[in-house]
């Protein structure tokens, strides 16, 4: 369902006499449907940047990255924009939405934009908050009043509203009690169990040993240690 294949970045930094740095040379490796693949690695190793690449907010410099039929690394806009609408969710750790929305509203959004009907939609979004302990009283409410933690879980409900084949997770259960961390790795086993092919980040390593298949030791990939 994923494929990466030799894919490299590079960063140029413009305000200094455009040097050139390389952060990741020759990444490669497969996900199947219904398989999690947990990234590791020390900080700066590069996982969230190839988890950036993989969502097509980075461009790759070299290599394929094909989730489903789509190459995200030569893709144009518009098949970024579909691939991200209909095929492959991201759970980053911070919600971005639109101010003044209802929180019911931003859960839903994903499924009403592939179709849905809003009822159906909108029950999906219920079930979703309801399961992870966000009040009724504020699902009228704009999320970007909440606390921390309350964004992250609107954040994953928003993630899972979707049954996207594809999944990318950025620290899912980070600062999460011990109840809605439950939850969460209750919804990951769910997605897996329905085929999603997923890549995920977990510095929590009971959550990472409960959900993962394998890993992969994105410092392989730095180009010091690349043959």
């Amino acid at each position: 369902m994923i494929h990466i294949e030799n894919v490299s970045k590079t960063f140029t930094l413009h305000n200094q006499s455009s040097a050139v740095i390389r952060v990741m040379e020759g990444a490669t490796f497969d996900v199947a449907k219904g398989e999690c693949v947990a990234l590791t690695g020390d900080s700066g190793a590069g996982k969230s940047t190839l988890m950036r690449m993989i969502y097509g907010n980075y461009l790759a410099a070299t290599g394929t990255i094909r989730v489903g039929e789509t190459d995200v690394a030569c893709a144009a806009p518009r098949e970024i924009i579909a691939l991200r609408r209909q095929t492959l969710g991201y759970v980053s750790q911070f919600l971005r939405v639109v101010p003044r929305v209802a929180t019911l509203d931003v859960v839903a959004e994903p499924l009403l934009s592939v179709g849905c009907p809003r009822e159906q939609a909108l029950d999906r979004a219920r079930d979703l908050l309801t399961r992870l302990n966000i009040p009724q009283t504020l699902w009228g409410l704009s999320p970007t009043t909440f606390s921390g933690g309350e964004q992250q879980r609107v954040n994953i409900a928003r993630g899972f509203a979707h049954t996207y084949p594809a999944l990318l997770l950025d620290e899912p259960t980070a600062s999460l009690d011990a109840t809605n961390r439950a939850t969460v790795l209750s919804l990951i086993d769910e997605a897996k169990a329905r085929g999603a092919a997923i890549i995920g980040i977990f510095h929590d390593k009971p959550a990472r040993d409960h959900v993962a298949d394998r890993e992969i030791d994105v410092s392989a990939f730095t180009p010091a240690k690349v043959a």
